[in-house]
């Protein structure tokens, strides 16, 4: 075919810019401009091949140290969303914001996960008002594969990645499954369902739709404290992305998705607007609307019949709704986003490439917030902010890679770029990757990272307290940060397959300017301010251990170490609360012959976190003191999963928090008669949280893929 003929010898370079890069045999794999991303099955003309795939590993080929959770990786957890696509990675701990809305959020290198770039297909999202519940809007059964890079990446799509990306892959227009339906319910009422249906039209035109619907039937208390352990929830998700190829070389990806997704938790019977707070009867909770809608276009055109200079455009936009009240708290925010990228790229020979640009993102903020609490100073009691912020940033960057082989890779790039409300700002990133040998990769790299703070959601769980706010909560500071780091990985000559390793990697991160949210500075109080000349840093050491000792029978364990430390206003230096120092994630594998039956099996230790100051005193129903050195305990978790595979048909059944632990009290605060915690005094306080909420689960599901038969 005539396509596939220009597929073969002009989209190579230009795929690179729309994270598309095809082979000389018309393959697909995935990369985006710098190349740090892993392959991807994306062929207009593919046959169809079963092979075993690692779940979790790291990407031999990339100059940053990179870690891809691909499809089989997914798959060995309920993976409802992506939120429950990390408990197999170490890199990345994910845990509650609060004990009432069900938000998450994860940590990289010991961070809150707003300072990690969360890219679709190398588009920045996940941002602003959408960051608190971004996770569960991502449903894990949509990707095909997770890449999580550590440290300081490419400046091509903006400098916000702090401590590293993460990118999506999802599901492809040209991918040879017409069909696929998921469908799960978990011991907790929750259920959900997938779907996915990729379609060839013509040799020109494909696209995919995915629809997502989940939900609970009830919520519970377990623990018996008269909170409910998860909000009541229902979610509604439809996206269609669309792939168009041109004889002459263009070629076009755009798409659409919408969101639609209500909670409301807390106390049983909540009514926001019949909830008082001078009225103690009234029972306290949260109500939370989110409304999304977005859009896209990439467009590539190569400039050259050798190849050696293409074109791309990105554009982007994201309507953000998030509608909340929590108690007598009132947040109701609405966001337009926007990105645009123009890129130019010119390999000057097969050693040098060159890649400049401009970009720019934009955010417009309508914010209507009012908070009325207890606090004997009515100067602070009331607290609120409304109107519209304009936060913007535009500018110009430039990368260059320098190559030798696959023995030596270097890439130097920079941003510089004038920000609205700081004015202009220069941003340098480098990266180093070295194999001396075959069998060893060495990888260093670092630069600069800003970003944009937003007080209020960024932290969504101070408005599960009842404590005042004082400070700059309104403001919108710029943070800045520099990160560097490196990896060694040493590939070992044993086992049943070439993907034998161990690997050590360490990240220092540092912050010129942070916006600091401190629940310690007075009692009953949360004080926002800037970090202004005091310390902020985290050292981060991680190491990696994989083999298959046998065939089909894989071990995977990774252990991770933390050293968060921050200056505060009144304690100095100090160990950041509620960061966990370590952890440590031992996954088991088998699988039986043409994988009819596979056994999954997880295992996780994770480590003490300082608690905050008011929580030392804190003690459980017979006067014992919870935190007697003022640290959480160490506690495991437990996963597994068993799949039975047929023709097209898997079926699965599984458990989490095997161990059934929980966080015991998790709701914080001064006792009512009843022995109920009583959400309407300043002691209140439901986002202390560090542990699970919900004890052991079980799930079953069944996945059903419908191939498209070879032509």
């Amino acid at each position: 075919m005539k396509i596939i003929k220009y597929i073969r010898y002009i989209f190579p370079v230009v795929g690179c810019f729309l994270g598309l890069c095809v082979d000389m045999r018309g393959q697909a794999a995935v990369a985006d401009t710098s190349g740090l991303y892993g392959e991807r099955q994306d062929s207009l003309d593919a046959a169809v091949s079963v092979y075993r795939q690692d779940g979790n590993f790291l990407k031999k080929g990339s100059p940053i140290r990179t870690e891809v959770i691909s499809s089989a990786g997914l798959h060995k957890m309920a993976c409802c969303n992506l939120a429950e696509s990390f408990e197999n990675s170490a890199s990345v701990t994910v845990g509650y914001s609060d004990a009432v809305t069900g938000a998450r959020q994860i940590r990289l290198l010991g961070l809150s996960g707003v300072y990690t770039q969360m890219l679709d297909e190398n588009r920045p999202v996940m941002r602003g008002l959408a960051a608190p519940f971004g996770l569960a809007y991502v449903p894990g059964q949509w990707l095909e594969s997770i890449q999580i890079a550590k440290g300081a990446s490419s400046v091509i799509n903006g400098v916000e990645s702090m401590t590293g990306q993460i990118n999506m892959e999802h599901r492809k227009p040209t991918d040879e499954k017409p069909l696929f339906l998921n469908a799960s319910v978990m011991s907790d009422t929750k259920m959900d369902f997938n779907l996915a249906s990729s379609l060839q039209m013509g040799r020109s035109w494909s696209t995919v739709v995915l629809a997502h619907a989940s939900g609970n039937i009830k919520s519970f208390d377990h623990n018996h404290d008269g909170y409910l352990d998860e909000p009541e929830m229902l979610q509604f998700n439809l996206a269609n992305r669309w792939l168009y190829y041109a004889d002459s070389g263009v070629q076009v990806r755009f798409g659409i998705k919408a969101l639609q997704d209500s909670r409301q938790g807390g106390q049983p019977g909540y009514d926001r607007s019949e909830y008082r707070l001078d009225n103690i009867s009234s029972p306290w909770g949260s109500d939370i609307r989110n409304r999304s809608l977005n859009g896209y276009v990439k467009v590539g055109i190569p400039l050259a019949s050798d190849n050696s200079q293409n074109i791309a455009v990105v554009a982007d936009y994201t309507l953000y709704d998030m509608d909340s009240w929590f108690g007598s708290t009132e947040y109701m925010g609405r966001q337009h986003s926007g990105f645009f990228n123009l890129l130019y790229q010119y390999d000057i020979s097969d050693s040098h490439k060159l890649t400049v640009g401009l970009g720019s993102m934009y955010d417009r903020l309508d914010e209507d917030f009012s908070r009325t609490v207890f606090y004997p100073d009515p100067a602070y009691a009331h607290s609120e902010k409304s109107g519209t912020t304009d936060l913007f940033n535009a500018g110009i960057f430039g990368e260059y890679t320098f190559s030798c082989g696959e023995k030596f890779t270097a890439i130097a790039g920079a941003r510089g770029e004038w920000y609205n409300r700081d004015g202009f700002k220069f941003s340098p990133r480098a990266t180093i990757k070295y194999s001396p040998a075959e069998q060893v990769t060495l990888r260093l790299n670092g630069g600069r990272g800003l970003r944009y703070s937003m007080p209020l959601v960024d932290n969504i769980g101070v408005f599960s307290t009842g404590k005042a706010f004082k400070g700059i909560y309104g403001d919108h500071l710029l943070e800045d940060s520099w990160t560097y780091g490196g990896n060694i990985t040493y590939y070992l000559p044993f086992g049943a397959s070439d993907n034998t390793y161990i690997s050590f990697d360490y990240f220092h991160t540092m912050f010129g300017q942070q916006m600091v949210v401190d629940y310690e500075h007075e009692q009953n109080v949360i004080d926002f301010y800037a970090l202004d000349g005091r310390r902020s840093y985290t050292d981060n050491y991680q190491i990696d251990f994989n083999v298959e000792p046998f065939e089909r029978f894989t071990v995977a364990a990774t252990f991770r170490y933390t050293e968060a430390k921050i200056e505060l206003k009144d304690r100095g230096l100090a160990d950041k609360p509620m960061t966990g120092k370590y952890k440590g994630v031992l996954n088991l594998q088998y699988a039986t012959r043409l994988d009819k039956w596979i056994f999954d099996f997880t295992a996780s230790v994770n480590g003490p976190s300082r608690v905050y100051s008011f929580m030392e005193t804190l003690t459980d129903k017979d006067g014992n003191l919870l935190y007697p050195d003022g640290h959480t305990p160490v506690y495991p978790m437990l996963y597994a999963q068993v799949t039975r595979r047929f023709k097209g048909v898997d079926i699965y059944i599984g458990g989490e928090n095997l161990t059934n632990f929980r966080q015991k009290y998790a709701i914080a605060g001064a006792k009512d008669a009843d022995g109920f915690v009583n959400a309407h005094q300043a002691s209140f306080d439901a986002s202390a949280i560090w542990g699970p909420l919900m004890g052991v689960k079980f799930y079953a599901g069944v996945r059903f893929t419908l191939w498209k038969k070879n032509r």
